[in-house]
């Protein structure tokens, strides 16, 4: 699966055309930063730089740059054709437990690395043509400053290619993919750092200052982090087709499941994150087999039900999971654990289903190494953000009050805090946290409370009894 690279350029030349017709003032913007599909790669051939640095401010950049690229179609997140290539990663490095332990993840088809080494293997010409390779969100960076700029460190840690610990490329993997790899990717820079000043095209063209910055742009997952503003102890949730959770931690715990990544605003830090495939679509499936297709039916049936299901626990995969590994299936225990084939009722099914996706975030980020702080909150974002029966079972099962973003889009908010905290003097002058503390009481709302008896009901015995239902579904599956 691939995307036009030439697209996104033509996409930066409509954005800042429409800005300007609306009467946007470039003149009075003093920091940019941005976030880009993560995972993604764009390969500059030979005299890229040299076009990036010669552009005529009165022709658009795409009508430039068309000749920039050695491989016209970049590879996306969604492509998953590199299978052999993560097989051939991990045996390389003797097994998946060494990758994840060194990167943060095992090896997955979406990872750049993995797509970059098919490359270098299948279209040995693109390859060997390609003088640099950036990822989206620094290749975005690069069209404003005039120059290919490096890939942050938040970023990069979705690669399979950065080491956690130093910041830096595993020489095992750069041999792994093939020569000159490392020059042709640059050095991985701090998240938190300016990669330059606009270019003479973009002062020329749109009357941007000459002393406007520019924050290293990161991926849209780390920049959402930053968008919901999330401090230590904290969880964002994001609910939508795919289910997403991610938070900040100290000490991370690398899983064979998840993904850890350099945090994107503490990079002495890290940031857990975990994907579902099943999310609003399964609950949509659920709502229309026992209320009817209504979601107001669904909310009446779930708070008519005891929280903690009178022990009934359940977990529905209608497309093969990512978090247990490809198992797809209904699988319900009443509470002597003992399967069953369905639930007893309407409300009891469906509150099997909230809860064992929220129960499995959870039990997922805690085995990660993820605690809820003393004064830990969860941050929801997504389209099921306006479901209070949902917010309140989140908000019980993780013992903590739910806020919910009003800016939808938190990875774009996360980009522009990012370049104001930059034109503040970054972390040397002020924490992220204490650039946000002001503005963050605007931008999120108190969206539910636990109940008093939370803490009790769901408690470690009911993680417990989730694990053992987990293990023995992988098991029999």
């Amino acid at each position: 699966v691939t995307a036009p690279t030439i697209m996104w350029v033509k996409g930066l030349d409509m954005l800042l055309d429409k800005l300007r017709v609306e009467g946007v003032e470039f003149s009075t913007v003093k920091g940019i930063s941005g976030a880009g599909q993560q995972h993604g790669s764009v390969y500059w051939r030979i005299g890229a730089d040299k076009i990036l640095q010669d552009l005529q401010p009165e022709r658009f950049l795409h009508d430039q740059l068309a000749s920039a690229f050695a491989l016209l179609d970049s590879p996306i997140w969604m492509d998953s054709s590199t299978t052999e290539q993560c097989k051939q990663l991990e045996e390389y490095l003797g097994g998946p437990e060494t990758l994840t332990a060194l990167t943060g993840s095992r090896a997955y088809e979406r990872f750049t690395v993995n797509q970059i080494k098919k490359i270098s293997v299948e279209k040995k010409e693109v390859y060997t043509n390609t003088e640099r390779i950036s990822l989206v969100s620094s290749f975005a960076a690069s069209l404003f400053v005039g120059k290919i700029v490096d890939i942050d460190w938040s970023d990069g840690s979705g690669m399979n290619l950065l080491n956690l610990t130093n910041k830096t490329w595993v020489p095992q993997i750069l041999n792994f993919v093939g020569e000159e790899l490392e020059a042709k990717l640059g050095r991985a820079v701090r998240t938190d750092s300016i990669v330059g000043t606009v270019s003479n095209y973009m002062i020329e063209r749109y009357g941007f200052p000459q002393d406007c910055i520019v924050g290293a742009f990161t991926g849209d997952n780390c920049s959402s982090l930053a968008g919901l503003g999330l401090r230590k102890g904290d969880l964002g949730y994001s609910l939508g087709t795919s289910d997403t959770v991610f938070a900040s931690v100290e000490c991370p715990n690398p899983q064979l499941t998840g993904h850890i990544f350099t945090n994107p605003i503490h990079t002495s830090g890290y940031m857990t994150m975990l994907c579902y495939k099943n999310g609003s679509l399964t609950r949509e499936r659920i709502r229309n087999e026992h209320a009817s297709g209504c979601w107001d039916t669904f909310n009446k049936l779930l708070d008519s039900t005891p929280r903690g299901n009178f022990g009934n626990l359940g977990v529905y995969y209608d497309l093969p999971e990512i978090i247990p590994a490809g198992v797809q299936g209904d699988f319900r225990i009443n509470k002597s654990d003992d399967a069953v084939k369905k639930f007893a009722s309407a409300e009891t099914e469906i509150r099997a289903l909230i809860e064992g996706q929220v129960i499995a975030k959870r039990f997922h980020a805690e085995r990660m190494g993820f605690r809820l702080g003393e004064n830990g909150r969860v941050l929801v974002t997504g389209g099921a953000s306006a479901n209070q029966a949902i917010l309140q079972v989140i908000a019980d099962v993780f013992n903590s009050p739910v806020y919910c973003l009003q800016e939808v889009n938190s990875a774009a908010l996360g980009g522009a805090y990012r370049a104001l905290h930059l034109f503040q003097g970054g972390s040397e002058k002020k924490s992220y946290e204490e650039m946000l503390a002001t503005k963050l009481d605007s931008e999120i709302s108190l969206a539910a409370q636990p109940n008093k008896d939370a803490a009790k009901i769901y408690d470690t015995e009911i993680i417990s009894r989730f694990s053992k239902l987990e293990d023995s579904i992988k098991s029999s599956t």
